[in-house]
C-alpha cells in the first residue's frame, strides 16, 4: 500500500483524518488562536507538533485533525486568514515524508525479559532503559508504525506509554508549508 494511501485512514464514516502543515509567526497567541478555529468548528485535533524553522521569526505547526472534508475546507480558508498564519496546507493523500516516535514502558519479569528483547529487536525498537522489572523501548516510524507496534506490545503489560505527534516535511524541492 503507498504512503498517500495510508494518509487516507477512515476514522468513522464521513470523517477521516487531515494531516496539516502550517507555516505560522513565532509568537505568543498562535497556538490558542489555531486552536480555536478547530474548536469553533468541532473538529477534534489528535495531534499537534510545534517547532521551530530555519527563521526564528517563523515556526512550523503539524495537527492531525478529525472530521469531514467539508469543515476542513472551512478550517483552511480561516486559518489562511489569521494574520500569524503564513500559509496552512492539507497534506492529507500526499505522498509526504512522516514520522512519530513514541516510548513505551512495559513491566517485564525475569521469565519475559528475554522474549521482550527478541521482539524489540524484531520490532526495530530502540532499548532505552532496562531495569530489573521494567523495561522502556523507544519506536520511531510512520504513524501505522507506530500503531501496529504499541499493539503487539499491548499484548503485555504497558505501564506507561508516550506518543510524539506526526511530523512531516514535503518531498523533493517542495516546501511544506
Amino acid at each position: 500500500m503507498s504512503t498517500a494511501m495510508l494518509n487516507q485512514e477512515v476514522v468513522t464514516e464521513g470523517y477521516r483524518k487531515h494531516t496539516i502543515s502550517l507555516h505560522v509567526a513565532n509568537r505568543p497567541g498562535v497556538l490558542i488562536r489555531i486552536s480555536l478555529v478547530f474548536a469553533r468548528r468541532g473538529y477534534n485535533i489528535d495531534s499537534l507538533v510545534v517547532s521551530p524553522s530555519n527563521n526564528p521569526d517563523f515556526s512550523m505547526m503539524n495537527i492531525v485533525a478529525s472530521g469531514d472534508e467539508k469543515t476542513l475546507d472551512q478550517i483552511l480558508k480561516q486559518l489562511n486568514k489569521l494574520v500569524d498564519v503564513i500559509h496552512a496546507t492539507d497534506r492529507t493523500g500526499e505522498d509526504i515524508l512522516q514520522r512519530e516516535l513514541a516510548l513505551i514502558k512495559i513491566h517485564c519479569s525475569a521469565a519475559e525479559r528475554t522474549e521482550l528483547l527478541q521482539l524489540a529487536h524484531a520490532l526495530n525498537c530502540e532499548i532505552v532503559d532496562l531495569k530489573e522489572a521494567v523495561l522502556v523501548l523507544q519506536v520511531t516510524g510512520s504513524s501505522e508504525k507506530v500503531d501496529s507496534v504499541t499493539e503487539v506490545l499491548g499484548t503485555y503489560t504497558v505501564v506507561e506509554l508516550v506518543r510524539t505527534g506526526k511530523i512531516l516535511m514535503a518531498r523533493g524541492e517542495q516546501h511544506t508549508a
